[in-house]
């Protein structure tokens, strides 16, 4: 109902603008002597028939039901196709403007969204792609809106569900992305500065972000290890460095060859086993963390690698066996897709 109110509107102020409101009167005009003039030389045909027969002729349909038999009311016949249907014409044309309009707004990301519960990425780069097809691969956001803010000509990418905004991390650019409904924000570096003005950038990014909507889930990209406390005082809620994970990487391969390959499927939605997070099912609350591991292993072919306590955000990787878990807890498992108790 909102958007036909919104088409309603623009269609309003189309017709206003392109003075299309003396189009349409002409058009009835066409149509009401045109049948007053038809019924008035077609004797047998009543004035209902007739404008059935304008409309139809002024459309082209032409269904043939009806047809003049003299010689004025042919005259009529030609007089309403030759005029009525190049002011038809130019009235549908004008119509159909909007949604070109509507269009091309979206795409030079012209247009605000009202879109609700969905991800906003911030910035764009060659990771940008990527970060969509991943989302894209999990269940649980495989259908939820994406809003893309960055200071690109057009829309970055052809995905549907995907709303673009142009221009750099603002008020005004965060307000059309509709922040206060989203539901997380990934704030990825600019490829086009040096690292430490990419992470300044970031940071100052983040903490618009948090002004705005503090309790907005922020997920941020950092390439310097050093400036990852000033991303916390900005209140990021989670920083990945981007130099700092492939360093580590790297040295992980060396030591252990191939285990970077176990690593790379369990952090990637497209392919192989995947590691997420899940509440904590009502049947295991209050069992130890091994007895849980063991029924979520047997009965679903689930491994269970940590706790998460939700209270306190306190994360336990290979808990003790005889840890007791809170109906609070989250766990860190791998399955084969994300499962849904």
């Amino acid at each position: 109902m909102h958007h036909l109110f919104i088409f309603l509107k623009r269609l309003i102020a189309l017709i206003r603008r392109e003075k299309m409101f003396r189009v349409g009167l002409f058009l009835l005009f066409v149509i009401s002597s045109g049948s007053l003039a038809f019924a008035f030389f077609e004797e047998k045909v009543s004035f209902i028939d007739a404008l059935w027969w304008a409309v139809v002729t002024l459309t082209t349909v032409g269904y043939g039901d009806i047809s003049p038999a003299t010689t004025g009311g042919r005259f009529v016949g030609m007089t309403v196709m030759v005029i009525g249907i190049g002011f038809l014409g130019v009235l549908t044309a004008s119509i159909a403007t909007i949604f070109i309009e509507e269009r091309f707004l979206e795409n030079k990301g012209m247009k605000a969204t009202d879109a609700k519960d969905h991800f906003i990425v911030c910035g764009w780069n060659f990771r940008g792609d990527e970060i969509v097809a991943e989302l894209r691969a999990d269940p649980k956001c495989s259908d939820a809106p994406l809003v893309v803010i960055a200071d690109i000509p057009e829309k970055p990418t052809d995905d549907p569900g995907l709303r673009f905004i142009r221009g750099e991390v603002s008020t005004d650019t965060l307000e059309k992305a509709n922040l206060g409904e989203a539901r997380v924000v990934i704030l990825l570096s600019d490829d086009s500065l040096d690292a430490y003005a990419r992470d300044a950038k970031t940071i100052l990014s983040t903490l618009v972000i948090k002004n705005l909507n503090p309790d907005i889930y922020t997920c941020v990209e950092l390439m310097d290890s050093k400036n990852a406390e000033h991303c916390r005082m900005a209140k990021a809620d989670e920083i990945i460095v981007v130099g700092e994970l492939s360093t580590n990487l790297l040295v992980q391969a060396a030591i252990d060859h191939g285990i970077t390959r176990l690593i790379s499927e369990l952090v990637s939605n497209r392919y192989g086993e995947e590691i997420c997070k899940i509440k904590l099912p009502s049947d295991l609350e209050g069992r130890t963390f091994f007895e849980a591991m063991c029924e979520l292993k047997k009965e679903r072919n689930i491994l269970c690698l940590g706790i998460e306590d939700e209270t306190s955000r306190n994360l336990i990787t290979n808990p003790d066996c005889d840890h007791k878990l809170g109906k609070d807890d989250w766990l860190i498992v791998v399955a084969a897709e994300r499962p849904d108790f």
